[in-house]
């Protein structure tokens, strides 16, 4: 993923907009509430620091605050784990330009060349 510096957001200033800790920040990362890769290092003239890209942390920070009281987190990480995998896309690029399709839709892929031999995408991507 490639965010652009204006589209992040600093962990220090995540922490201070939500008056939430560092310790339950790095909780929910444990339970796979917020992914590995929206934490993104970055070198800064004091260090290096830890930045979100923007919107889609104060949305997720936003969500598991809403909730927090009414579900346990875990249960809550399996709900985001299986909305994103069914949101999940693939990309197809061809020099005719991009194709993108959610995984749920794809019924198959398959690679067949000139000679007639075919090779079935779909177990070896696990659909």
């Amino acid at each position: 993923m490639n965010f652009k510096d204006e589209n992040l957001v600093s962990k220090k200033n995540l922490l201070e907009k939500y008056s939430i800790s560092y310790g339950a920040l790095y909780r929910w990362k444990r339970k796979g509430l917020i992914p590995e890769e929206w934490f993104i290092k970055k070198s800064t003239p004091t260090g290096q620091e830890t930045f979100f890209p923007k919107d889609l942390i104060f949305e997720r920070v936003e969500m598991i605050l809403s909730k927090k009281e009414d579900v346990l987190l875990d249960e809550l990480a399996e709900k985001i784990s299986g909305e994103e995998e069914s949101n999940a896309k693939i990309v197809i690029e061809t020099v005719f330009g991009e194709k993108t399709f959610r995984i749920k839709d794809i019924k198959s892929i398959k690679r067949i060349l000139e000679n007639g031999e075919t090779t079935d995408f779909n177990e070896i991507l696990k659909f």
